[in-house]
């Protein structure tokens, strides 16, 4: 079976105006099967954001190929659809509008756009919600709406940038359940950022573990914690042990990117 994603041997260098070019991700490879749930784990500053971009089609890589499909992602690809830790919302429009934005770009009937996006809007539980706007929502609900905007769209991949990062713990915990329940309803392939062990442990099928800058694979580690996941989880003794075995991984990066930012 071919990945529905994949990088080849990634490399992604920038300019830095009068310095030295920063290498943001160096001969990485990964693939992403059709269907998993997949964090990439690291640090700040490892390149997480950077792969993300690139699988969306935002930015090229100076060496190396990123596929989607077999197929060389050479411009923004509208089948990658990203979420972004801002909620990115018109607050001009109401939730329904938001949801159905995407749909209205892409001439989709009135009726047909109502009834999708409806059909989001109940999804991620924000029915009596519709004819609300984005400032009367907090802002655990201005992310579902982001969540529902993207699935109205039916993208093939879900690409989620740290989209928990601004919610406060109990929020974040809560959407960590709803996404997981999202998923669970409509297998999306998704490939979610994050730096939390916790939410990598709660989230994913795979982690993908990277280095300190520049960003490399460490380690790619299954996480077979039995489906579907509560926070009570986080009780079991697997979870203690593979949250460990994480932390002896990422624990010299974090200290490496620590001493190289003071």
């Amino acid at each position: 079976m071919h990945p529905i994603l994949s990088a080849e041997h990634v490399t992604k260098v920038f300019a830095a105006g009068r310095g030295d070019p920063v290498v943001a991700v160096d001969d990485l490879s990964v693939d992403i099967n059709e269907g998993e749930f997949v964090c990439l784990l690291g640090a700040s500053g490892c390149g997480k954001s950077t792969m993300l971009n690139m699988f969306a089609g935002f930015t090229q890589p100076t060496n190396g190929t990123v596929c989607l499909r077999g197929t060389p992602i050479t411009s923004i690809e509208p089948r990658c659809g990203m979420v972004f830790q801002s909620y990115a919302l018109f607050p001009w429009k109401t939730v329904r509008g938001n949801v159905e934005f995407g749909l209205k770009v892409r001439r989709v009937s009135k009726d047909v756009r109502r009834e999708r996006a409806q059909q989001f809007i109940d999804m991620v539980k924000l029915t009596g919600f519709e004819d609300h706007y984005p400032t009367e929502l907090s802002g655990g609900m201005q992310q579902r709406v982001t969540l529902a905007r993207l699935l109205a769209n039916d993208p093939e991949v879900l690409l989620m940038d740290e989209p928990f990062a601004a919610l406060d713990a109990m929020t974040r915990q809560v959407m960590q359940e709803e996404l997981l329940r999202i998923h669970d309803a409509n297998r999306k392939t998704t490939v979610f950022i994050t730096h939390s062990i916790d939410e990598a442990l709660i989230l994913s099928n795979r982690i993908v573990v990277m280095s300190a800058r520049p960003g490399r694979v460490k380690a790619i580690l299954p996480n077979d914690l039995p489906s579907p996941r509560h926070v009570d989880v986080q009780l079991s003794p697997e979870y203690a042990d593979l949250k460990r075995q994480i932390w002896q991984l990422v624990e010299s990066e974090v200290r490496h990117h620590d001493e190289t930012n003071n």
